[in-house]
């Protein structure tokens, strides 16, 4: 069995020599190796771009939004610790938090500014704090009446640390008389987005007095583990509650970016199959015309023996060797690509001077890559498995040529 199959793979290779076939059906054969090729690299380089931006989707930009939130319907949760406590048993969420969210307007002079407010307990740890220094967090915490801006709403409001605001809030939901209060700034952050736009942090004491309440708060944010889970989670901890509350979660407010991922990744893969099947299909054309030379190969080696079994393996061979080394190629090539591909961008962007993704529009300023062997082992699968099925017809007519009729043309 071993003989046969080194039998049938040697002439395939022979076949497959450029000595042995003309300059045109080379060029084709070529040709499918290199589409090959070139799909594998470009997928399996889009594929870990798409990986990226998911994993930021997740790790970073998730960090500020709530994966899950109960908000009041009236104007405070009646007992916040009861819905943290409850939050807490279930074994999908990670850290349950109270939370003050306002809006309101920065007067300066006729000039006025939204913001959105965030009260926040500075007795336990937040995400924003990875992105302001440990002196501004610690004045948030210390400091009375202190509030950290997004550095563009500083930038376009134009104060520094030390300066002080005039906040305009709401009073009974409208701003007919709304409410003043004068904050000190205490630095600024920068995540990146409309967030640094639009968002301003103070501490939930300062917050109570903005919207009017003694204690507690307006919501309750939660972690979980898998933010995928994020709708099943809000809906099994909502049948624990006895507060009247709102249940909200990120695929709600924020999943159209995660779909609008999805609907690209799914695009990638639809061009996949596009590009191997044009190569696949100059296998084909390869072995068609290789069978048409090789007529007269074929009917000798019929008359020596060889069975049309064999005479499929040949030729299966033939295009099998196209396509694995395509394959190699082009999966060698696309996980270089991927590694390359920061460091390739920023390249790019020093020499236009303009950069790909607009920090103040997105919540990154470099494309992000995510190389995993999943990817790379599924694209090569594709491309091994469309190269063997484009051998098939070909193979069997060239198994079903008669043993006269080759030997004489």
């Amino acid at each position: 069995m071993i003989e046969r199959l080194r039998l049938t793979w040697h002439l395939a290779r022979r076949f497959r020599n450029r000595r042995e076939r003309s300059g045109f059906v080379s060029f084709i054969s070529a040709s499918s190796t290199l589409g090959i090729a070139l799909g594998c690299m470009v997928f399996i380089a889009g594929l870990s771009v798409m990986n990226g931006f998911e994993k930021v989707l997740q790790e970073r930009f998730l960090s500020l939004i709530p994966h899950v939130e109960f908000t009041a319907v009236n104007q405070q949760l009646a007992d916040p610790q009861q819905i943290m406590a409850a939050s807490l048993k279930h074994p999908s969420v990670v850290s349950a938090k109270p939370v003050i969210r306002t809006q309101g307007m920065v007067q300066q002079g006729a000039q006025f500014t939204g913001v959105q407010i965030q009260g926040i307990d500075t007795t336990q740890v937040q995400a924003i704090q990875e992105y302001m220094s440990p002196e501004t967090w610690q004045a948030l915490v210390t400091e009375p009446n202190a509030v950290v801006l997004g550095d563009k709403l500083a930038e376009k409001l134009k104060v520094t640390t030390g300066d002080t605001v005039m906040l305009l809030v709401a009073q009974n939901a409208n701003f007919r008389e709304p409410k003043r209060i004068r904050l000190n700034v205490q630095g600024t952050f920068a995540f990146g987005g409309q967030v640094d736009h639009q968002f301003a942090y103070v501490s939930l004491q300062t917050a109570r007095e903005m919207v009017g309440i003694q204690n507690g708060a307006t919501a309750v944010e939660l972690v979980l583990t898998n933010v995928m889970q994020a709708q099943q989670v809000a809906n099994e901890i909502g049948y624990d509650i006895k507060d009247y509350v709102y249940l909200d979660h990120w695929m709600r407010s924020q999943g159209h970016l995660y779909r609008d991922i999805q609907l690209v990744r799914m695009v990638m893969y639809l061009v996949l199959i596009l590009v191997l099947a044009v190569a696949c299909f100059n296998i084909i054309s390869t072995l068609i015309m290789t069978v048409q030379e090789k007529q007269r190969h074929i009917g000798i080696l019929r008359t020596m023996g060889l069975r049309g079994k064999q005479v499929m393996q040949v030729f299966v061979w033939q295009g099998l060797q196209n396509g694995l080394i395509g394959t190699v190629l082009g999966t060698i090539a696309g996980v270089l690509l991927t590694l390359i591909l920061p460091d390739l961008m920023s390249w790019i962007q020093w020499l236009s001077g303009e950069s790909l993704l607009a920090s103040d529009v997105y919540f990154i300023n470099q494309i992000p890559v995510y190389l995993q062997s999943l990817d790379v082992v599924l694209v090569a699968l594709v491309a091994l498995t469309m190269s063997i099925f484009a051998t098939l017809y070909p193979a069997w007519r060239a198994a079903q040529l008669e043993i006269v009729q080759a030997i004489s043309h």
